[in-house]
Protein backbone atom coordinates (compact mmCIF):
# COMPACT_ATOMS: atom_id res chain seq x y z
CA UNK A 1 0.00 0.00 0.00
CA UNK A 2 2.27 2.64 0.81
CA UNK A 3 4.27 2.34 -2.85
CA UNK A 4 5.24 5.55 -4.88
CA UNK A 5 3.07 3.84 -7.56
CA UNK A 6 0.15 3.50 -5.28
CA UNK A 7 -0.13 7.07 -3.95
CA UNK A 8 0.34 7.87 -7.70
CA UNK A 9 -2.94 5.88 -8.90
CA UNK A 10 -4.98 7.27 -6.00
CA UNK A 11 -3.92 10.53 -6.71
CA UNK A 12 -4.80 10.11 -10.65
CA UNK A 13 -7.79 8.73 -9.93
CA UNK A 14 -8.78 11.26 -7.29
CA UNK A 15 -8.61 13.28 -9.97
CA UNK A 16 -9.87 11.87 -12.78
CA UNK A 17 -13.29 11.55 -10.28
CA UNK A 18 -12.99 15.15 -9.95
CA UNK A 19 -13.32 16.24 -12.61
CA UNK A 20 -15.98 13.84 -13.81
CA UNK A 21 -18.59 14.68 -11.11
CA UNK A 22 -17.79 18.35 -11.18
CA UNK A 23 -18.41 18.08 -14.71
CA UNK A 24 -21.47 15.59 -13.96
CA UNK A 25 -23.34 17.85 -11.76
CA UNK A 26 -21.52 21.55 -12.42
CA UNK A 27 -26.38 22.48 -13.47
CA UNK A 28 -27.51 21.28 -10.69
CA UNK A 29 -26.93 24.10 -8.66
CA UNK A 30 -27.91 26.15 -11.93
CA UNK A 31 -31.55 24.57 -12.24
CA UNK A 32 -33.40 27.58 -11.10
CA UNK A 33 -31.08 29.73 -13.25
CA UNK A 34 -31.72 27.66 -16.40
CA UNK A 35 -35.46 27.08 -15.70
CA UNK A 36 -36.01 31.30 -15.75
CA UNK A 37 -33.49 31.62 -18.73
CA UNK A 38 -35.69 28.80 -21.31
CA UNK A 39 -38.78 29.46 -19.39
CA UNK A 40 -39.31 26.08 -18.20
CA UNK A 41 -40.93 24.13 -15.10
CA UNK A 42 -38.14 22.83 -12.60
CA UNK A 43 -39.17 19.26 -13.34
CA UNK A 44 -38.10 19.81 -16.82
CA UNK A 45 -34.98 22.28 -16.20
CA UNK A 46 -33.34 19.26 -14.27
CA UNK A 47 -33.74 16.78 -17.15
CA UNK A 48 -30.21 18.21 -18.33
CA UNK A 49 -29.00 16.31 -15.43
CA UNK A 50 -31.33 13.29 -15.74
CA UNK A 51 -30.50 13.17 -19.33
CA UNK A 52 -27.12 13.11 -18.79
CA UNK A 53 -26.93 10.35 -16.14
CA UNK A 54 -29.23 8.53 -18.11
CA UNK A 55 -27.18 8.69 -20.84
CA UNK A 56 -24.37 7.66 -18.69
CA UNK A 57 -26.06 4.72 -17.98
CA UNK A 58 -26.56 3.27 -21.10
CA UNK A 59 -22.80 4.36 -22.36
CA UNK A 60 -21.47 1.99 -19.08
CA UNK A 61 -21.83 -0.87 -20.71
CA UNK A 62 -19.86 0.13 -23.96
CA UNK A 63 -17.29 1.97 -21.93
CA UNK A 64 -16.57 -1.30 -19.83
CA UNK A 65 -16.64 -3.75 -22.58
CA UNK A 66 -13.73 -1.38 -24.52
CA UNK A 67 -12.03 -1.32 -21.29
CA UNK A 68 -11.41 -5.42 -21.45
CA UNK A 69 -10.01 -4.65 -24.94
CA UNK A 70 -8.59 -1.25 -25.00
CA UNK A 71 -6.93 -1.09 -21.45
CA UNK A 72 -7.72 0.93 -18.66
CA UNK A 73 -5.90 4.01 -19.02
CA UNK A 74 -6.54 5.26 -22.49
CA UNK A 75 -10.14 5.09 -21.96
CA UNK A 76 -10.24 7.44 -18.38
CA UNK A 77 -7.83 10.07 -20.06
CA UNK A 78 -9.64 10.18 -23.37
CA UNK A 79 -13.17 10.12 -21.50
CA UNK A 80 -12.34 13.12 -19.30
CA UNK A 81 -10.64 15.00 -22.42
CA UNK A 82 -14.03 14.61 -24.60
CA UNK A 83 -15.89 15.71 -21.89
CA UNK A 84 -14.22 18.68 -21.07
CA UNK A 85 -14.66 19.37 -25.01
CA UNK A 86 -18.18 19.36 -24.46
CA UNK A 87 -18.78 21.14 -21.23
CA UNK A 88 -17.42 24.05 -23.46
CA UNK A 89 -20.14 23.53 -26.07
CA UNK A 90 -22.69 23.68 -23.23
CA UNK A 91 -21.86 26.88 -22.32
CA UNK A 92 -22.27 28.03 -25.80
CA UNK A 93 -25.56 26.92 -25.86
CA UNK A 94 -28.55 28.91 -27.67
CA UNK A 95 -31.48 27.03 -26.62
CA UNK A 96 -32.78 24.72 -23.97
CA UNK A 97 -32.69 21.53 -26.78
CA UNK A 98 -29.84 22.24 -28.04
CA UNK A 99 -27.85 21.86 -24.39
CA UNK A 100 -30.00 18.89 -23.54
CA UNK A 101 -28.81 17.15 -26.42
CA UNK A 102 -25.44 18.06 -25.77
CA UNK A 103 -25.80 17.24 -22.07
CA UNK A 104 -27.07 13.79 -23.48
CA UNK A 105 -23.60 13.65 -25.11
CA UNK A 106 -21.82 14.59 -22.15
CA UNK A 107 -23.20 11.76 -20.22
CA UNK A 108 -21.73 8.96 -23.11
CA UNK A 109 -18.38 10.82 -22.72
CA UNK A 110 -17.97 11.08 -19.20
CA UNK A 111 -18.90 7.65 -18.81
CA UNK A 112 -15.50 6.25 -19.14
CA UNK A 113 -14.14 7.13 -15.80
CA UNK A 114 -16.89 5.83 -13.54
CA UNK A 115 -17.27 2.49 -15.49
CA UNK A 116 -12.98 1.79 -15.65
CA UNK A 117 -11.85 3.59 -12.52
CA UNK A 118 -13.43 1.21 -10.05
CA UNK A 119 -12.52 -1.67 -12.02
CA UNK A 120 -8.75 -0.47 -12.14
CA UNK A 121 -8.63 0.06 -7.98
CA UNK A 122 -10.12 -3.72 -7.97
CA UNK A 123 -7.51 -5.15 -9.99
CA UNK A 124 -4.33 -3.07 -8.96
CA UNK A 125 -4.82 -2.69 -4.90
CA UNK A 126 -4.39 -5.64 -2.65
CA UNK A 127 -7.55 -6.83 -1.06
CA UNK A 128 -6.52 -5.94 2.46
CA UNK A 129 -6.21 -2.09 1.25
CA UNK A 130 -9.38 -2.45 -1.51
CA UNK A 131 -11.92 -0.65 0.94
CA UNK A 132 -9.50 2.37 1.94
CA UNK A 133 -8.96 3.06 -1.80
CA UNK A 134 -12.33 2.75 -3.16
CA UNK A 135 -13.30 4.93 -0.82
CA UNK A 136 -10.59 7.60 -1.91
CA UNK A 137 -11.72 7.42 -5.14
CA UNK A 138 -14.97 8.00 -4.09
CA UNK A 139 -13.64 10.55 -2.26
CA UNK A 140 -12.55 12.67 -5.20
CA UNK A 141 -15.99 12.06 -6.77
CA UNK A 142 -17.29 13.76 -3.74
CA UNK A 143 -14.98 16.52 -4.05
CA UNK A 144 -15.47 17.16 -7.61
CA UNK A 145 -19.69 17.29 -6.80
CA UNK A 146 -18.82 19.92 -4.53
CA UNK A 147 -16.12 22.26 -6.74
CA UNK A 148 -18.47 21.64 -9.25
CA UNK A 149 -21.73 23.07 -7.48
CA UNK A 150 -19.75 25.93 -5.56
CA UNK A 151 -17.60 26.81 -8.85
CA UNK A 152 -20.73 27.42 -10.65
CA UNK A 153 -22.42 28.76 -8.23
CA UNK A 154 -20.25 31.85 -7.75
CA UNK A 155 -19.51 32.07 -10.89
CA UNK A 156 -22.75 32.23 -12.31
CA UNK A 157 -23.75 34.93 -9.69
CA UNK A 158 -20.60 37.31 -10.84
CA UNK A 159 -20.88 36.35 -14.44
CA UNK A 160 -23.52 33.94 -15.79
CA UNK A 161 -24.11 30.62 -15.91
CA UNK A 162 -22.37 30.24 -19.42
CA UNK A 163 -18.91 31.62 -17.73
CA UNK A 164 -19.53 29.00 -15.28
CA UNK A 165 -19.73 26.21 -17.73
CA UNK A 166 -16.28 27.74 -19.18
CA UNK A 167 -14.98 28.04 -15.70
CA UNK A 168 -16.04 23.66 -15.16
CA UNK A 169 -14.51 22.91 -18.55
CA UNK A 170 -10.68 24.41 -17.59
CA UNK A 171 -10.81 22.79 -14.62
CA UNK A 172 -11.45 19.03 -16.52
CA UNK A 173 -8.85 20.15 -19.23
CA UNK A 174 -5.97 20.34 -16.47
CA UNK A 175 -7.48 17.31 -14.84
CA UNK A 176 -7.31 15.58 -17.50
CA UNK A 177 -3.58 16.25 -18.66
CA UNK A 178 -2.63 15.15 -14.94
CA UNK A 179 -4.24 12.13 -15.01
CA UNK A 180 -2.53 11.07 -18.24
CA UNK A 181 1.24 12.09 -16.82
CA UNK A 182 0.43 10.54 -13.10
CA UNK A 183 -1.71 7.25 -14.03
CA UNK A 184 0.26 4.03 -13.91
CA UNK A 185 -0.78 1.47 -16.70
CA UNK A 186 -2.17 -1.86 -15.20
CA UNK A 187 0.02 -4.20 -14.54
CA UNK A 188 -2.29 -6.84 -13.29
CA UNK A 189 -4.68 -6.84 -15.91
CA UNK A 190 -4.07 -7.74 -19.71
CA UNK A 191 -6.68 -6.47 -21.73
CA UNK A 192 -7.40 -8.76 -25.11
CA UNK A 193 -10.24 -8.76 -27.67
CA UNK A 194 -13.89 -10.51 -26.69
CA UNK A 195 -16.59 -11.39 -28.68
CA UNK A 196 -19.71 -9.42 -28.11
CA UNK A 197 -20.94 -12.91 -26.79
CA UNK A 198 -18.78 -13.13 -24.38
CA UNK A 199 -19.70 -9.71 -22.93
CA UNK A 200 -23.54 -10.24 -22.96
CA UNK A 201 -22.01 -14.01 -20.80
CA UNK A 202 -19.94 -11.69 -18.47
CA UNK A 203 -23.02 -9.32 -17.34
CA UNK A 204 -25.30 -12.58 -17.64
CA UNK A 205 -23.30 -14.46 -14.68
CA UNK A 206 -23.07 -11.30 -12.54
CA UNK A 207 -27.35 -10.42 -12.89
CA UNK A 208 -27.77 -14.47 -11.92
CA UNK A 209 -25.22 -14.42 -8.77
CA UNK A 210 -26.87 -14.69 -5.64
CA UNK A 211 -25.46 -11.38 -4.36
CA UNK A 212 -24.65 -8.92 -6.55
CA UNK A 213 -27.95 -7.68 -7.52
CA UNK A 214 -28.93 -6.66 -4.34
CA UNK A 215 -26.09 -4.32 -3.91
CA UNK A 216 -27.33 -2.99 -7.94
CA UNK A 217 -30.47 -2.53 -6.36
CA UNK A 218 -28.89 -0.28 -3.08
CA UNK A 219 -27.05 1.61 -5.59
CA UNK A 220 -30.12 2.10 -7.35
CA UNK A 221 -32.61 3.87 -4.02
CA UNK A 222 -29.38 5.66 -2.29
CA UNK A 223 -28.19 7.61 -5.57
CA UNK A 224 -32.09 8.05 -6.92
CA UNK A 225 -32.82 9.51 -3.26
CA UNK A 226 -29.48 11.83 -2.72
CA UNK A 227 -29.90 13.14 -6.30
CA UNK A 228 -33.78 13.72 -5.60
CA UNK A 229 -32.66 15.81 -2.70
CA UNK A 230 -30.21 17.52 -4.16
CA UNK A 231 -32.02 18.78 -7.14
CA UNK A 232 -34.96 20.31 -5.86
CA UNK A 233 -33.77 21.78 -2.38
CA UNK A 234 -32.44 24.38 -4.21
CA UNK A 235 -35.70 25.35 -5.81
CA UNK A 236 -36.71 25.89 -2.46
CA UNK A 237 -34.10 27.53 -1.02
CA UNK A 238 -34.54 29.74 -3.75
CA UNK A 239 -37.63 31.03 -2.72
CA UNK A 240 -39.16 32.73 0.54
CA UNK A 241 -38.85 32.67 3.33
CA UNK A 242 -35.02 32.05 2.48
CA UNK A 243 -34.57 33.62 -1.32
CA UNK A 244 -31.44 32.43 -1.25
CA UNK A 245 -28.56 33.77 -4.04
CA UNK A 246 -27.15 30.94 -6.44
CA UNK A 247 -24.09 31.80 -4.69
CA UNK A 248 -25.45 31.06 -1.30
CA UNK A 249 -26.95 27.60 -2.92
CA UNK A 250 -23.69 27.11 -4.26
CA UNK A 251 -22.02 27.74 -0.68
CA UNK A 252 -24.43 24.67 0.88
CA UNK A 253 -22.39 22.10 -0.95
CA UNK A 254 -19.85 22.24 0.89
CA UNK A 255 -21.03 19.72 3.35
CA UNK A 256 -19.47 17.18 0.02
CA UNK A 257 -16.36 18.10 1.87
CA UNK A 258 -17.22 16.11 4.90
CA UNK A 259 -18.91 12.87 2.17
CA UNK A 260 -15.71 12.43 1.27
CA UNK A 261 -13.89 12.39 4.59
CA UNK A 262 -17.34 9.63 4.96
CA UNK A 263 -15.90 7.52 1.98
CA UNK A 264 -12.77 6.72 2.75
CA UNK A 265 -13.34 6.29 6.41
CA UNK A 266 -16.67 4.29 5.55
CA UNK A 267 -14.43 1.84 3.78
CA UNK A 268 -11.27 1.10 5.99
CA UNK A 269 -14.20 0.52 8.64
CA UNK A 270 -16.05 -2.18 6.53
CA UNK A 271 -12.55 -3.68 5.66
CA UNK A 272 -12.48 -4.50 9.57
CA UNK A 273 -16.02 -4.04 11.04
CA UNK A 274 -18.09 -5.77 7.88
CA UNK A 275 -19.47 -4.06 5.10
CA UNK A 276 -23.17 -5.21 5.54
CA UNK A 277 -23.03 -2.98 9.53
CA UNK A 278 -21.38 -0.46 7.93
CA UNK A 279 -24.16 -0.63 4.62
CA UNK A 280 -27.15 0.11 6.65
CA UNK A 281 -25.68 2.21 9.55
CA UNK A 282 -24.87 4.43 6.32
CA UNK A 283 -28.27 4.37 5.35
CA UNK A 284 -29.86 5.33 8.53
CA UNK A 285 -27.59 8.18 8.80
CA UNK A 286 -28.82 9.04 5.24
CA UNK A 287 -32.13 8.66 6.14
CA UNK A 288 -32.23 11.30 9.45
CA UNK A 289 -30.65 13.96 7.43
CA UNK A 290 -33.42 13.69 4.86
CA UNK A 291 -35.91 13.97 7.76
CA UNK A 292 -34.07 17.10 9.62
CA UNK A 293 -34.49 18.65 6.52
CA UNK A 294 -38.01 18.98 6.89
CA UNK A 295 -37.39 21.77 9.70
CA UNK A 296 -38.27 25.43 7.94
CA UNK A 297 -34.69 26.98 9.90
CA UNK A 298 -32.24 27.38 7.34
CA UNK A 299 -29.35 25.89 9.87
CA UNK A 300 -31.47 22.95 10.29
CA UNK A 301 -31.78 21.97 6.39
CA UNK A 302 -27.73 22.68 6.04
CA UNK A 303 -27.20 19.93 9.38
CA UNK A 304 -29.77 17.65 7.44
CA UNK A 305 -28.06 18.06 4.27
CA UNK A 306 -24.50 17.67 5.72
CA UNK A 307 -25.71 14.37 7.54
CA UNK A 308 -27.56 12.72 4.45
CA UNK A 309 -24.45 13.63 2.80
CA UNK A 310 -22.41 11.42 4.75
CA UNK A 311 -24.54 8.99 5.02
CA UNK A 312 -24.82 8.43 1.22
CA UNK A 313 -21.23 8.98 0.80
CA UNK A 314 -20.64 5.88 3.50
CA UNK A 315 -23.21 3.61 1.74
CA UNK A 316 -22.02 4.46 -2.01
CA UNK A 317 -18.16 3.82 -0.56
CA UNK A 318 -19.50 0.37 1.12
CA UNK A 319 -21.70 -0.72 -1.57
CA UNK A 320 -19.38 0.02 -4.16
CA UNK A 321 -15.97 -1.89 -2.69
CA UNK A 322 -17.94 -4.70 -2.01
CA UNK A 323 -18.93 -5.79 -5.68
CA UNK A 324 -15.08 -5.30 -6.38
CA UNK A 325 -14.84 -8.16 -3.44
CA UNK A 326 -17.34 -9.93 -4.68
CA UNK A 327 -16.56 -10.04 -8.65
CA UNK A 328 -13.78 -12.24 -9.08
CA UNK A 329 -14.01 -12.22 -12.79
CA UNK A 330 -14.98 -9.63 -15.37
CA UNK A 331 -14.71 -6.65 -13.06
CA UNK A 332 -15.20 -4.13 -15.63
CA UNK A 333 -18.36 -5.77 -16.22
CA UNK A 334 -19.57 -6.00 -12.75
CA UNK A 335 -18.89 -2.43 -12.13
CA UNK A 336 -20.40 -1.40 -15.03
CA UNK A 337 -23.97 -3.20 -13.90
CA UNK A 338 -23.52 -1.17 -10.62
CA UNK A 339 -23.30 1.96 -12.13
CA UNK A 340 -25.52 1.64 -14.70
CA UNK A 341 -28.34 0.95 -11.32
CA UNK A 342 -27.00 3.96 -9.85
CA UNK A 343 -27.04 6.00 -13.11
CA UNK A 344 -30.66 4.76 -13.10
CA UNK A 345 -31.86 5.62 -10.00
CA UNK A 346 -30.52 8.80 -10.69
CA UNK A 347 -32.42 9.98 -13.54
CA UNK A 348 -35.63 7.79 -13.10
CA UNK A 349 -35.72 8.90 -9.28
CA UNK A 350 -34.05 12.52 -9.60
CA UNK A 351 -36.99 13.17 -12.16
CA UNK A 352 -39.74 11.61 -10.36
CA UNK A 353 -38.87 13.68 -7.11
CA UNK A 354 -39.66 16.94 -9.44
CA UNK A 355 -43.09 16.09 -10.40
CA UNK A 356 -43.41 15.25 -6.82
CA UNK A 357 -42.23 18.07 -5.76
CA UNK A 358 -44.13 20.27 -8.16
CA UNK A 359 -47.45 18.47 -6.74
CA UNK A 360 -46.64 18.13 -2.75
CA UNK A 361 -43.58 20.40 -1.93
CA UNK A 362 -40.81 19.43 0.21
CA UNK A 363 -42.46 17.41 2.59
CA UNK A 364 -43.95 14.93 -0.21
CA UNK A 365 -40.42 14.83 -1.36
CA UNK A 366 -38.77 13.72 1.45
CA UNK A 367 -41.92 11.52 2.34
CA UNK A 368 -40.33 9.86 -1.17
CA UNK A 369 -36.80 9.42 -0.24
CA UNK A 370 -37.97 8.15 2.99
CA UNK A 371 -39.22 5.20 1.23
CA UNK A 372 -36.31 4.47 -1.17
CA UNK A 373 -34.46 4.55 1.39
CA UNK A 374 -36.38 2.03 3.99
CA UNK A 375 -36.40 -0.53 0.77
CA UNK A 376 -32.81 0.04 0.80
CA UNK A 377 -32.67 -0.37 4.98
CA UNK A 378 -34.85 -3.18 4.08
CA UNK A 379 -32.10 -5.20 2.13
CA UNK A 380 -29.22 -4.14 4.28
CA UNK A 381 -30.99 -5.26 7.05
CA UNK A 382 -32.76 -8.69 6.25
CA UNK A 383 -32.50 -9.61 2.94
CA UNK A 384 -28.21 -9.40 3.37
CA UNK A 385 -28.69 -11.16 6.57
CA UNK A 386 -30.20 -14.15 4.14
CA UNK A 387 -28.52 -14.02 0.99
CA UNK A 388 -25.24 -12.49 1.86
CA UNK A 389 -23.60 -11.04 -1.13
CA UNK A 390 -20.07 -12.48 -0.72
CA UNK A 391 -18.51 -15.54 -2.44
CA UNK A 392 -18.41 -18.66 -0.38
CA UNK A 393 -14.61 -18.85 -0.84
CA UNK A 394 -14.38 -15.51 0.64
CA UNK A 395 -17.44 -14.79 2.57
CA UNK A 396 -15.52 -14.76 5.58
CA UNK A 397 -13.37 -11.33 4.79
CA UNK A 398 -16.09 -10.16 2.99
CA UNK A 399 -19.14 -10.21 5.43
Amino acid sequence: MNTPRYWLASFALLLAGFATFAALYDVQPLLPALARQFAVAPATASLVLSATTLALAGALFVAGSLSETLGRKLPIVASLAVSSAITFLCAAAPNFATLLGLRLLEGVAISGVPAIAMAYISEEVAPEALGFSMGLYVAGTALGGMSGRFIVGFVADAAGWRAALLAIGGVGVVCAIAVALLLPASSNFTPRPQSPREHVDAYRMHVADAGLPWLYATSFLIMGAFVTIYNYVGFRLALPPFALSQSAIGAIFVVYLLGSAASALAGRLADRFGRRNMLWISEVIFLAGALITLANDLTAIIAGITVLTIGFFGAHSVASSWVGRRATHGRAHATALYLFAYYLGSSVLGSLGGIVYGASGWSGTVIAVALALTAALAIAIVVLRVVAPAAPAAEATLG
